[in-house]
């Protein structure tokens, strides 16, 4: 294999890593302001840090731009009611 081809590919590798690199950035980025709006206790991913109602346990979540965690089902009671906790600042948290 030729230096240059050696080089052409050591210079993908490097920016697709740096591609990932920047899209997890912006994700944390954008997960950690959606929590700030809804002024939670996050951990150090940035994730919200709730007590689940359905399931009645601890959980690090992502919260959406409506305030609702990643495990959220519209179809539950339980799930509904910690989004209205959510938005209310009343979700128990840990």
């Amino acid at each position: 294999m030729s230096n240059r081809r050696r080089l052409e590919l050591l210079l993908k590798s490097k920016l697709r890593s740096a591609g990932r690199q920047y899209a997890e950035a912006r994700h944390a980025y954008e997960t950690a302001k959606d929590v700030a709006a809804a002024d939670l206790p996050v951990d150090e991913a940035g994730r919200a840090r709730i007590v689940c109602r359905r399931y009645a346990e601890k959980r690090a979540v992502e919260l959406d731009e409506g305030f609702r965690p990643a495990c959220f089902d519209a179809d539950h009671q339980d799930c509904r009611g910690c989004v209205e906790d959510i938005r209310d600042g009343r979700v128990q948290t840990w």
